[in-house]
């Protein structure tokens, strides 16, 4: 027991040890800093403050321009011929190509609605995929809902169905936010390697396995069998 003992007085010793020597270094650490701060002399901490004061008005401008182009809100444009001119306007776009009659879809809109705001660097359009043929054919979207990511006016990667969201109608926005991130199509903060569904799975949630068709120059419904 005695050996024991001392193994453990030993070993808290050497914790205390590690704890303040990596406290010494963020004393030291901060120490400098503020001895760099107090040698500065006023014309450096006017600069200092200038060159601050123009990187937040370069964000605010930023984030003007966005608004004024229509991100921050989820919208629906009203023709194809739209969908060029705002796709032509913003650097990243994400467009969800919907129909009425399909419940998945009202699923996306929920989503899409909370991420156009948090994220204004995108623009988020919905675009109805009965009245626009043409699109469709050139995007060849064939499932609904399908969302295309478009960057610098390329159309860069789909989110088609439920698939790619853990295969289930109630994936979380946070899900959704994910996978727009891996497309970099929106400012993602989280780490990309590591699914938010990935962690639902170990609680034990039950996926609803989707059924995915494709008929050819038809456009399916990814949560019905029939059209």
């Amino acid at each position: 027991k005695m050996a024991a003992d001392t193994s453990v007085e030993i070993l808290q010793k050497v914790l205390e040890n590690e704890i303040l020597q990596s406290t010494k270094v963020v004393e030291e650490h901060l120490d400098a800093e503020i001895q760099k701060l107090d040698q500065m002399d006023e014309d450096e901490l006017e600069r200092l403050k200038q060159r601050r004061l123009e990187a937040l008005k370069k964000t605010q401008q930023q984030k003007q321009e966005w608004l004024s182009k229509g991100h921050g809100e989820y919208r629906e444009i009203p023709s194809e011929r739209d969908f060029f001119q705002e796709v032509k306007e913003s650097k990243n776009v994400v467009c969800h190509f919907y129909r009425d009659t399909t419940f998945r879809c009202q699923i996306m809109d929920k989503h899409l609605t909370v991420l156009a705001k948090k994220h204004i660097e995108t623009k988020f359009l919905k675009l109805n995929a009965e009245k626009s043929p043409f699109l469709c054919e050139r995007l060849r979207i064939k499932v609904i809902p399908t969302l295309a990511l478009i960057k610098d006016g390329k159309t860069q990667d789909y989110v088609v169905g439920f698939t790619d969201l853990g295969n289930t109608d109630d994936f979380t926005t946070e899900t959704l936010e994910w996978r727009l991130g891996c497309a970099d199509i929106i400012n993602y903060s989280g780490n990309l390697m590591d699914p938010p569904f990935q962690s639902q799975k170990k609680y034990g949630t039950s996926f609803t396995k989707l059924d995915k068709k494709t008929i050819r120059g038809k456009i399916y419904d990814s949560d019905s069998d029939d059209d």
